[in-house]
């Protein structure tokens, strides 16, 4: 962990800003946390690996200047919710930015006539019942903290997906999540508005993660047929960057904008 004030950019105050990030240690989350980090952050990441199968990424983060705080914890489960909000209240009173990123894929892809009931309750408390009502815990404290301090900013970022739009019957339940989790996006954004809290929904495509590694021949090849306009994988780190931009305040006066970071390929073509 570095002391050099350059690298910290605190707020008004002294304060540095906090971003919490569900899912922050690996993949997509983890290409936010070390954006963040290079932005002079510090990062809640939350996650459901023990903090020492964790710790070279911690380490890593803190040695790009954020001061890391991780809490092992189940966001699909109400007690897991709670953990990582008393956690945020107790060692940061409130954070400036919420990542919801955390999700998951169908353990088994089966066509949408053969999947389980138990697989769709499974990705949808994890993809939406959880983030949406960590989002709401989150944004009360936010607003709570705004009413005591003129000068608080905060903002919400939604990971959600390509999927929230585009069809895979052969994993519904998943297309299902994110389409829910793009409506949550924009009811938070109508709904904190007016408190000047922007949320933003942020929509990766083919993302090189260890959640795609199982798929990447299949899509080696399809993206070497044309399915990706741009004519490549994405990398976390596409994702970090957006995120930081928004977190930062690059896009004025877009609350409840979606961000399509998938090299083109949900445009429409003939």
């Amino acid at each position: 962990m570095t002391d050099d004030p350059h690298s910290q950019r605190p707020l008004p105050g002294g304060r540095r800003r906090v971003a919490l990030i569900t899912g922050g240690t690996r993949g997509i989350g983890l290409g936010i946390a070390r954006a963040l980090a290079r932005d002079g952050w510090d990062l809640l990441l939350s996650g459901q690996r023990s903090i020492a199968d964790v710790s070279a990424v911690l380490d890593e983060l803190s040695g790009d200047g954020a001061r890391v705080d991780y809490i092992a914890a189940d966001i699909s489960q109400p007690g897991g919710r709670a953990a990582i909000v008393e956690r945020t209240r107790s060692n940061h009173g409130a954070v400036n930015a919420l990542v919801n990123n955390a999700g998951r894929a169908p353990r088994v892809r089966a066509d949408i006539i053969d999947a389980s009931e138990d697989s769709f309750e499974e990705v949808l408390r994890t993809n939406l019942q959880g983030p949406y009502f960590l989002t709401q815990a989150i944004a009360r404290d936010m607003l709570e903290h705004s009413r005591r301090d003129a000068t608080f900013r905060a903002a919400i970022v939604f990971v959600t997906s390509v999927s929230a739009a585009m069809i895979s019957p052969n994993r519904g339940e998943y297309c299902v999540s994110k389409a829910g989790l793009a409506m949550a996006a924009g009811l938070f954004a109508v709904r904190l508005a007016s408190a000047g809290i922007p949320v933003y929904d942020v929509r990766p495509g083919i993302i090189a993660t260890d959640m795609t590694a199982a798929v990447k021949e299949t899509y080696d090849r399809r993206i070497a047929e044309g399915l990706v306009p741009e004519g490549r994988w994405g990398q976390p780190d596409d994702v970090g960057r957006t995120v930081c931009a928004l977190l930062r305040g690059d896009l004025p006066y877009a609350t409840g904008s979606v961000i399509h970071l998938d090299g083109g390929l949900s445009l429409p073509r003939l």
